[in-house]
């Protein structure tokens, strides 16, 4: 089986972030994603953060509607700053994968991605597939990668937290499961 390693907060998870990465499948021949929620990412602060568990309760509603899609929680169970080099090693241990696992990042990751842990082994373990976020092109990035030809979705976790602290629609931008789930324990301010 070939897999797709997409990781991140999830803060939360919402339909750009769906998007992209089962385009990235279809287009490089994934058989599977498997997003992986961040226990405490190394290179931002977590804001409005209902948890760890929340953040993955979500993500394993969503992914109960979709068989490319499963969620594996080994950065949260492993607690500590999460670093993708150990993740990848972990996931190509635990899934055996066919061939080296994808990893899927934004093209907003590309700029600081030499100063991640160990940025050289994970390009060695891992086909990077950049994916477009960003309006603009990204600077030239200088670790062997495959470029996915998404569309855009202006859609982020932080837009849509705003937009529940301030009461505004937000039902249509991420997936019924997520919605239901935000509504249901109060995540971020809902009322």
């Amino acid at each position: 089986m070939r897999i797709l390693v997409f990781g991140g907060s999830f803060n939360p998870p919402h339909l750009g972030h769906l998007a992209m990465a089962d385009h990235a499948r279809v287009q490089f021949g994934y058989d599977k994603v498997i997003l992986v929620p961040s226990f405490r990412p190394p290179h931002k602060v977590l804001a409005d953060d209902p948890g760890p568990e929340h953040r993955k309760a979500m993500l394993l509603k969503l992914c109960m509607q979709d068989r490319h899609f499963v969620t594996d929680d080994c950065e949260i169970a492993r607690a500590g700053t999460s670093y993708t080099v150990d993740t990848i090693a972990l996931i190509i241990e635990i899934y055996k994968p066919d061939g080296k696992p994808g990893f899927l990042l934004g093209d907003d990751l590309v700029p600081g991605f030499s100063s991640w842990k160990d940025p050289e082994r994970i390009a060695e373990m891992a086909e990077l597939i950049v994916a477009g976020r960003e309006e603009q092109s990204p600077p030239d990035f200088l670790f062997p990668h495959r470029n996915a030809d998404n569309e855009r979705l202006p859609i982020s976790s932080s837009m849509i937290r705003q937009r529940i602290r301030n009461g505004s629609a937000f039902r249509y931008l991420v997936p019924g499961p997520v919605f239901d789930y935000i509504v249901e324990k109060g995540l971020y301010g809902f009322r």
